[in-house]
């Protein structure tokens, strides 16, 4: 029997992962131990495929042993269909990322390595057992006689017992370098020892003095979620999306649609975080080498956090398992990997008419589609949000734990900050790019830059306060890396090829960047020549199906920016009339704070896609006013929300079903 709710983009089950994995391992080429890295649906033929039938995928597979590796493509098995294998294609073996299994393995032989070892004992560690090594990106710092080999070098963390927060404990000055196929530690550089902290890095409840009195905060929807879900579809308030999922992204929204008075409206085709760098900028040796590729480098979607593991969402919460293929090759499922509830969002809009006494308020609500993931110290949530008033607006937050360094008695930090005694956590960066697959009202659009100006036009402006609004389309590549700039309410206008409002002008959305900031790194530093895509806010491209990740497809271990956004463009493919792919980068300057430590509050960053003449008027009229409230004189609010039910979880540590050790860095 046909199942109605599958979807040719629904995430990829375990089943089919599993077969297609068998069909992998028919083939002598990859081993007695092949070690894999991620699969993913092939998107753009997917679309051409039937739901219940095979569905296009990738997959990459290495042969440790023979230093070689593969990216495989073919079918899933469906029904009475075997998986089948269309084409090996092979990659350097040192390019793939690195699973946290991988990350595992390698960290227990970096514990069993007598050079290590010695190292530690000089410091007074010997019980191993509570060591972390953590292995790390060396992507543009792999030393010279070694640049054969598949490398990662790590940094080493020390606990004084099981439960300790072992990122409050860097052991200075230890940097083992080490390869990933031999799972051994090649060398250590030892820059000297460093006392350790002696403070304790631990915040569970108690540690730091008796909990605060917080108030019960109830949140209750009666009636039950105001959404409704048939397999992977959300429908809320006029919109319908589909929740996705891929090894590389993590979370992915699909086909994300209005319902405007009984017409379907298009305006995103695909939305998803598409790569975090992180670069480190401080001099220290166990510090200056770090900038990652989280997800080009590790795979944002293994390390989504189990949402069951604590009190991610309140109120009438539906969650959505996820599965994925982990380093050993087997499918491993993430168990509230994905969570959607509606949230209370303040004022949709009011006016109070003083003349007659009179007033209109409503209250505003929103869906969240959200996610975690954690990168060992760092955690960070992904909330895609939609609005009543048209409105789509992607919040990273940023928590979890500083990667700190160790610095001597009596050093101020200089490219840092103190954060407790001998621990110091350097100034680094957060950037996010995101991919938009932009369809507004309908699959071909085109990109306008607009900004404000003083109207030079003496004859229009004689008082010397009229403004214009400066239209420059976007139209070729070569023009397609753009930079934000506030000061001027510099926005961008994705227009529809194929239709206009009543006014006569295309129906849009606006996209503006208030989240920005710049590489400090010098010209030509390895820090710089890593990620070009940081160098503009806002890259656009002409859709190509194998142009799928803004740092490229296999950033690790590759020669410094030879993929990616940045080359793309060069090709200068026509921008009009086209499947545009939109580049947005968001990125923080994290200057540590020492209310940052043990554990950081959230930072939040993000931005924000409104319609701008896509409807006629405020699409939000048809919201009705809450019910009345005996505290008002207006209609008042009643808060939307919900008893926890399935959704409420005591306060556990957050593993995501993963060990501790494993990708750190931040």
């Amino acid at each position: 029997m046909t199942d109605p709710t599958r979807h040719v983009l629904d995430p990829l089950r375990g089943d089919e992962i599993e077969t297609f994995v068998a069909a992998i391992r028919a083939d002598a080429r990859i081993g007695d131990r092949p070690r894999f890295w991620g699969i993913a649906l092939d998107e753009e033929r997917a679309r051409h495929a039937l739901a219940e039938g095979p569905r296009p995928v990738r997959s990459v597979v290495m042969n440790p042993d023979a230093h070689a590796a593969w990216e495989v493509r073919g079918w899933t098995a469906a029904g009475d269909a075997l998986a089948v294998i269309e084409g090996w294609t092979s990659i350097d073996h040192r390019r793939p990322g690195v699973s946290s299994d991988e990350a595992r393995m390698i960290a227990q032989a970096a514990r069993n390595s007598p050079l290590l070892t010695e190292a530690l004992a000089k410091r007074g560690i010997t019980d191993t057992s509570l060591v972390w090594v953590d292995p790390e990106s060396i992507t543009g710092f792999e030393p010279e006689d070694l640049s054969d080999r598949r490398l990662s070098w790590g940094t080493v963390w020390h606990r004084e017992f099981p439960e300790d927060n072992g990122y409050a404990r860097p052991v200075a000055g230890l940097v083992p370098i080490l390869d990933l196929d031999a799972l051994e530690v090649v060398r250590v550089e030892d820059h000297g020892v460093i006392p350790m902290a002696s403070e304790t890095g631990i915040y569970r409840p108690g540690t730091w003095g008796p909990d605060r009195a917080v108030a019960p905060l109830e949140i209750t929807q009666p009636d039950g979620p105001g959404f409704t879900i048939e397999g992977q579809l959300v429908r809320w308030q006029n919109w319908s999306l589909r929740i996705g999922f891929s090894h590389r992204e993590g979370l992915v929204l699909h086909e994300l649609a209005y319902d405007d008075h009984g017409t379907i409206r298009p305006v995103l085709a695909r939305a998803a975080v598409n790569e975090m760098y992180v670069p480190y900028l401080d001099d220290d040796p166990t510090a200056y080498r770090k900038n990652f590729f989280d997800w080009g480098e590790y795979g944002a979607g293994p390390l989504t956090a189990s949402l069951e593991l604590g009190c991610d969402c309140l109120g009438e919460i539906r969650y959505f398992d996820v599965e994925y293929l982990d380093g050993h090759g087997e499918a491993k499922r993430i168990v509230n990997g994905i969570c959607v509830h509606e949230e209370d969002d303040s004022i949709l809009w009011k006016h109070v008419n003083t003349r007659t006494g009179s007033a209109e308020v409503r209250r505003s609500r929103k869906l969240v589609i959200s996610a975690f993931a954690t990168v060992a110290n760092y955690d960070y949530g992904f909330y895609w949000s939609l609005h009543q008033d048209g409105s789509i607006e992607l919040e990273v937050k940023l928590t979890g734990l500083m990667s700190v360094s160790g610095i001597a008695d009596d050093e101020t930090p200089r490219h840092g900050r103190l954060v407790a005694p001998n621990v110091q956590a350097p100034t680094h960066q957060h950037y996010f790019g995101v991919r938009l697959d932009t369809a507004v009202d309908g699959p071909r659009n085109r990109l306008v830059e607009v900004h404000a100006e003083s109207d030079p036009d003496e004859s229009r402006n004689p008082y010397g306060n009229a403004v214009i609004a400066v239209e420059t389309p976007i139209t070729t590549e070569a023009i397609g890396g753009r930079m934000a700039d506030p000061a001027r309410a510099l926005h961008w206008r994705i227009e529809s090829e194929s239709s206009t409002n009543r006014y006569g002008e295309p129906t849009a959305y606006r996209l503006a960047l208030p989240n920005t900031t710049q590489l400090f790194a010098r010209s030509g530093s390895t820090v710089e020549r890593k990620a070009p895509f940081v160098s503009r806010h806002l890259w656009v491209s002409a859709y190509d199906a194998e142009q799928r990740f803004i740092a490229g497809e296999y950033p690790n271990q590759g020669e410094l920016g030879d993929d990616g956004v940045h080359l793309w463009q060069q090709a200068d493919r026509s921008l009009v009339d086209e499947r545009l792919v939109l580049w947005p980068v968001i990125g923080v300057h994290h200057f540590p704070r020492p209310e940052q430590w043990p554990i950081m509050p959230v930072d939040r960053i993000g931005f924000r896609l409104e319609p701008d003449g896509f409807f006629d008027r405020n699409p939000s009229l048809d919201v009705p006013p809450s019910e009345a409230s005996a505290d008002c004189g207006v209609p008042a609010s009643a808060a939307p929300g919900a008893h926890a039910g399935q959704a409420h979880h005591g306060g556990h540590d957050h593993h995501g079903g993963h060990a501790h050790e494993g990708h750190g860095h931040h």
